[in-house]
């Protein structure tokens, strides 16, 4: 039986995909299989080297020490796009917010007193100061080109925007679902050049860190609205509010509240209401439950931050996988234990990302425990498994 501990509450539907009777998950187990999380930070907590796999219902993991779990050979799994239509929704309500003034328009209704004729007037006299711009004609500049920013783009076009992109790092899968009337900026510095609205869609890293600061607002058209609904990190705060003082930004509408936001008359900043839906929540918590399961059971890998997406279908055959450091003659090595050990191989993948490599043999017989000691004292070999044959 798999042991599977959580923090925060994951969505019900997604613990229910794994069966009761191989699955025991509890938020205090002992020696977990595995860990399921939500926003819990991990950086200040001591994972057990029991732990297989740690997998975040949610797109951001720099609440997981990512790199220290690749150096242990665990990977890291994740919900691209599970959540994409809840924060694509909300990142066009704040451009429309952000545009029509609204949340400063309903603060002034809601300080109004008295009642008829009086009421009305005082409605009447707040409009020109809320007058706002529409959205058809203007252009959306949308950084970051996932599966959040693609959908973005895509409606912000049926909304009769005209919609720039950039993303260096585009994948095909996510450039299909991208509409054709979108076009590309082969740089960042274009985009800002040409967009009334800036929405952000990108993950923190150290290259995307502050990427919206002094020098980049003072390429963008006066009078833009920015737009954050990624991390809080990518955007120097500092250098959006002075831009908001000039007058150079319209307004900033951001998931991100600081103190210096909170209470600046052009920002509205809400309470990480990204992912905030019942049904993101259910498809994030399905999605990476889901992937644990077919990474524990069967040693495949979708959705990891950290380790290559490596799946192989189970034959009638005995399954060893291994995490490795991507070195040379890897896949020989553990090609010559195997047949030292007079065992066949039925079926073999081997992937590499940057530095970390995963391989899934599958061998005729049952791995001898000498062998499967010879492979784990290989250089580089972080973790190895022995899934037996399929159930």
């Amino acid at each position: 039986m798999f042991k599977v501990q959580t923090f925060n509450n994951i969505a019900a539907e997604g613990l229910s995909r794994l069966p009761q009777d191989r699955y025991k998950i509890c938020s205090d187990v002992t020696d977990p299989d595995a860990i399921l999380l939500r926003s819990h930070n991990m950086h200040d907590i001591s994972i057990p080297t029991s732990v297989l796999a740690i997998g975040r219902a949610g797109v951001g993991t720099n609440n997981i020490p990512v790199d220290e779990m690749s150096s242990r050979g665990i990977p890291v799994f994740n919900s691209p796009g599970a959540n994409a239509n809840a924060v694509k929704e909300l990142a066009i309500a704040g451009m429309l917010i952000g545009a029509r003034n609204l949340c400063r328009a309903s603060e002034y209704v809601s300080a109004l007193k008295g009642t008829g004729d009086e009421l009305n007037k005082a409605v009447e006299a707040g409009k020109k100061q809320f007058v706002g711009f529409e959205l058809p004609g203007k252009t959306l500049g949308v950084v970051g080109l996932g599966a959040i920013g693609v959908e973005v783009a895509n409606a912000a076009l049926s909304l009769g925007m005209k919609v720039v992109g950039f993303d260096p790092a585009i994948t095909v899968q996510n450039a299909w679902q991208l509409s054709s009337g979108v076009k590309q900026a082969d740089t960042l510095d274009q985009l800002l050049h040409c967009a009334d609205f800036v929405t952000l869609h990108l993950p923190l890293i150290d290259a995307t860190r502050e990427i919206v600061n002094t020098e980049s607002i003072h390429l963008m058209k006066d009078g833009a609205v920015l737009v954050n609904f990624a991390r809080g990190e990518i955007v120097d705060n500092s250098a959006v509010t002075a831009a908001l003082d000039s007058g150079k930004l319209y307004s900033f509408v951001t998931d991100f509240p600081t103190p210096e936001l909170i209470n600046h008359p052009k920002v509205v900043a809400l309470p990480h209401l990204g992912a905030s839906t019942a049904e993101a929540e259910e498809n994030c918590a399905i999605m990476v439950t889901e992937n644990i399961k077919d990474y524990l059971e069967n040693g495949n890998i979708r959705c990891s931050v950290n380790f290559p997406e490596a799946r192989l279908p189970r034959l009638n055959a005995w399954r060893i996988t291994l995490a490795n450091a991507n070195v040379p003659n890897m896949v020989g090595q553990v090609s010559t234990c195997i047949a030292n050990a007079g065992l066949n191989i039925e079926d073999l993948l081997n992937k590499s990302i940057g530095e970390f490599a995963y391989t899934i043999v599958d061998v005729n017989d049952e791995p001898s425990l000498m062998l499967l000691e010879k492979i784990g004292s290989i250089e580089g070999v972080l973790t190895l498994r022995n899934l037996g044959k399929p159930v």
